[in-house]
């Protein structure tokens, strides 16, 4: 087994566990798992990207150099997980003042969504026309019109 395979392998067990807590309900738990989830997949593009090699320095042998792309990508994935991390703790710090938890609650219309999904009906908005009463496109609108 080389490093590569176990860094594979540890990276895609922090990609599993970032997703599985980014499915939960506190916004600490969604927190903590966007940040493993975020480490897991900058490990694992490290990884696709090839084994280490020297310093990116103009007058080395090109074979031997290390690709500066990949390493440019991560730092600025980092910086970005670095944003939405503070972005979910001031989030959840302040549910965490106004409703004593950070839960995140359900919201109304996908409560409605889910029960209409559930009884397989159709939106109130959505009303299917009968084929004599759908409009005449052949004759600009005008289906009762006879020229």
């Amino acid at each position: 087994m080389t490093p590569t395979l176990i860094l594979a392998v540890a990276g895609g067990a922090l990609t599993a566990a970032g997703v599985y807590l980014l499915l939960e309900r506190s916004l600490m738990r969604i927190l903590a798992g966007l940040m493993l989830a975020s480490n897991g997949v900058n490990l694992l593009f490290l990884v696709a990207a090839g084994p280490a090699g020297l310093a990116p320095i103009v007058g080395q042998d090109p074979e031997q150099i290390a690709d500066p792309l990949p390493q440019a990508m991560v730092l600025t994935a980092i910086v970005i997980t670095l944003a939405a991390s503070a972005l979910l703790l001031a989030m959840s710090y302040r549910s965490f003042q106004l409703e004593g938890h950070d839960e995140v609650a359900d919201d109304v219309e996908d409560a409605i969504v889910r029960r209409r999904a559930e009884a397989d009906l159709s939106s109130e908005a959505y009303v299917e026309l009968t084929p004599e009463a759908q409009p005449d496109t052949e004759s600009g609108g005008r289906a009762g019109d006879a020229r």
